[in-house]
């Protein structure tokens, strides 16, 4: 494994985590009466959080079919993980 494949499953954990995080204070809401704005507020954040960690895993797994099969061309444009993420997320 590559550092940059270490970095990219560290941020996907962390967003998973975050998520996790987000959606034990939507149950907590829920279980506690909370207001319905704030409900939707916490799920919103949970399906961003998801999200997220979803175009990143799949941007990764983009970056290394590019890096198996690139050419000169695509070589010298040097695209990242994170540039790939964000073509990903304009198609979203």
């Amino acid at each position: 494994m590559t550092t940059t494949d270490a970095e990219a499953r560290r941020k996907i954990v962390n967003r998973l985590r975050r998520a996790g995080g987000q959606l034990n204070a939507v149950i907590a809401a829920v279980e506690n009466g909370g207001s319905c704005r704030d409900v939707v507020t916490q799920l919103a954040a949970v399906t961003s959080a998801l999200d997220k960690a979803g175009f990143a895993i799949v941007s990764t797994a983009m970056k290394d079919c590019v890096t198996d099969s690139q050419t000169e061309a695509d070589l010298a444009q040097g695209l990242t993980t994170e540039e790939l993420e964000k073509l990903f997320l304009m198609l979203a």
